[in-house]
Formats: C-alpha cells, sequence, structure tokens
C-alpha cells in the first residue's frame, strides 16, 4: 500500500491510500475555498447523560446533487472536486461539514472507489482489503489526536438511511467520548465477568456457533451470524474468531480472509428482498474498544450490519416504541433472517 497525504485548498487534510506504488498524487487543489468554518458543540443531556452533538452549519452540506456534481469524484480538466486527481484506489479527507470538529473530535469521509455507480459489495477482494487498510491506518492516527476517546468506522447506504451523497463511500468519527452505545457494551462486559469470570463477547461468539441456527458465514477466521435479540429486520455482526480490541489488532489471516467473508455478506444483503427490488438499504458499523479504556482487551472488535428495510417497498420505522422508550420490536424472527442470508448465498 502506497500512502500519500496532501492539503485540499482550505487546507483540510486529505489522503491518498493506492495499491501501487506508482500512483503519481500530485495534484494540487486549484478550488478558491474559504477556511472551514464550524459551530460545533458537544452538549449532555442532563436526564439520560447522553453527549449530543450540535452542528448548525450542517445545514449547507451537499444535498443529492446530480452526478455531474458530484464532488467525491476525480477531478476532470473541466471540473474540480474534493478529490484533486483524475483517478484514485481508495481516499480519505476531512469532511467540509463535520458533526465533530477541533476540541470537539474530527470527522472525516472515506471513498471507497472512484466509480460513482458502483457499491461496496462490487469492489474486489482487493479493493476491499485496501479499505480495510485505510481504516486501520485511520484508526491508528486518529486514536493520537489529543481528547479523542473513540474512534468509530461506518457506512450509510442508501437514500432510505439518509445518505446525501450517492458515490459509494463511509465516514470516520473521532469522539472526544464513548459512545452510550459503547458505555453500556462496557458495563454488561463488566457484571457478566464479575458474575462468571468469563468474557461476555466470548460466549456470545460461542453460544451462536453452538446453537448454529442464527449462523449467516461460518470461516477461518471470521464468523456472521443474526443475533439473537436482533433489533433490526436484517442484521448481521460479524466477528473475528480471535477476539481482538480493534482494527490495528487483527492478524494476517484475519485481514486476508475479511474480504471474502464482508463482500459474501454484503452481496446477499442485496439479494433478501429479490431480484427485482433496489439495492438493500444499510448501515455497516465498527465497533472497537475505546482508546483509553481500562481493560481494552476484554473489548472485542466487531461489526454490525443492518437494514431499515423489512419487506419489499417496505421500511422499519423507529415509531413510538423505538423512539420513544428505545424498546425495538422486530417483525423478522431472527432465525428466519439468518435462513434467508443462508438461502441466497452466491454461487460457487
Amino acid at each position: 500500500m502506497k500512502k500519500t497525504t496532501t492539503r485540499l485548498a482550505d487546507g483540510r487534510e486529505l489522503l491518498y491510500y493506492d495499491a501501487s506504488d506508482a500512483a503519481d498524487r500530485t495534484a494540487a487543489d486549484p478550488r478558491p475555498l474559504d477556511p472551514v468554518a464550524t459551530t460545533s458543540e458537544i452538549r449532555t443531556d442532563a436526564l439520560l447523560g447522553d453527549a449530543v452533538a450540535v452542528a448548525s452549519h450542517r445545514q449547507g452540506r451537499p444535498y443529492h446533487p446530480a452526478v455531474d456534481a458530484c464532488p467525491l469524484c476525480p477531478s476532470t480538466a473541466g471540473r474540480h472536486t474534493e478529490i484533486p486527481a483524475d483517478g484514485y484506489d481508495v481516499v480519505v479527507f476531512e469532511n467540509r461539514f463535520p458533526s465533530l470538529t477541533g476540541e470537539h473530535g474530527r470527522c472525516e469521509v472515506v471513498c471507497f472507489t472512484p466509480d460513482h455507480d458502483a457499491s461496496f459489495a462490487d469492489l474486489t477482494a482487493e479493493q476491499a482489503a485496501l479499505v480495510l487498510d485505510a481504516w486501520t491506518d485511520r484508526t491508528a492516527a486518529l486514536s493520537q489526536l489529543p481528547g479523542v476517546a473513540q474512534v468509530f468506522c461506518f457506512e450509510n447506504r442508501g437514500a432510505e438511511i439518509g445518505v446525501t451523497l450517492g458515490h459509494p463511500h463511509g465516514q470516520i468519527y473521532a469522539y472526544p467520548f464513548v459512545t452510550p452505545r459503547t458505555e453500556r457494551m462496557l458495563a454488561s462486559l463488566a457484571a457478566h465477568r464479575e458474575a462468571t469470570g468469563r468474557n461476555l463477547f466470548d460466549d456470545v461468539v460461542a453460544r451462536e456457533l453452538t446453537d448454529g441456527r442464527r449462523i449467516v458465514l461460518d470461516g477461518a477466521h471470521w464468523v456472521a451470524f443474526v443475533p439473537y435479540a436482533a433489533h433490526w429486520p436484517y442484521e448481521v455482526h460479524l466477528y473475528p474468531k480471535r477476539r481482538v480490541p480493534d482494527l490495528l489488532a487483527l492478524d494476517e489471516p484475519a485481514r486476508t480472509e475479511f474480504p471474502q467473508i464482508y463482500l459474501e455478506v454484503l452481496r446477499r444483503f442485496d439479494r433478501i428482498f429479490g431480484p427485482e427490488a433496489p439495492p438493500t438499504p444499510y448501515v455497516s458499523a465498527w465497533h472497537q474498544a475505546p482508546v483509553h479504556a481500562a481493560d481494552r482487551s476484554q473489548f472485542a472488535l466487531h461489526l454490525e450490519l443492518f437494514t431499515v428495510r423489512r419487506t419489499p417497498g417496505k421500511l422499519k420505522f423507529l415509531a413510538g416504541s423505538e423512539s420513544g422508550m428505545n424498546v425495538f420490536i422486530n417483525d423478522v424472527p431472527p432465525e428466519a433472517a439468518a435462513e434467508r442470508l443462508r438461502e441466497v448465498a452466491s454461487e460457487s
């Protein structure tokens, strides 16, 4: 992998990740950009203790631009975008409209491919491996920034999820706090260890492997399953079989196998609702140990993938129970979801 670091016209950092050492990434950004102006602040909910980011400057971000105005495509002689080069493999850059900034964290955009009409599932195993390398490198770098408590790599795909740019991309948030979801995981982890002396993540994975009904894919180094108490109609958790706290700790066998496993799961997601259905909207989220957790080795890196589509043409809305009380009601039994995901396996 060749990594090239440069700056955009307004000073934001941009990094190219290329498979070939011969890639030339010297093109400068000629746009007359003003410095980024942000109003990000973090407020705490007095009743729940949750942190809320308030970022009013994001109201002006691009919203479903035409294909010929996409800011994530490579630049051409007649149009300059966020990527100055006329081609790229993987690009990461600071978001011009960040939710978190300065002492309140950092937000980055990850462009998976220059092909505007592709998706992550269309990548080759080699391309997906390069994205994994980029996620790992950015996790390492962002974890070293002062005040950063947790690094979160994720992808939102589909208008139903709220995506405003159609180009295949994800984001990385460097939070200045440990997120509420992770805090709950850590509390459950500690309680389980106190009660049993064992690791909760290990027990969850072992239970799924023993039961078998919710297993979607079982590889040599990774296992993908629908969780016992899945919140979403179709939800898959992907764990390395050797527990590690973050992407940096993955060994080479796990890194090598990951693209095949993950791409197959994504391709199955696109076949859940039949060949005539549009691409399945989803959220794909990496869960990593907080940077300064007391015992990071007890946390288990894993990826959670889910869709808001529950059946062709129908979405799972977070209505009264989910939005008002955070109690999810799932219309699809996890065992049925896993069976469907096994049915739509790629042909060998």
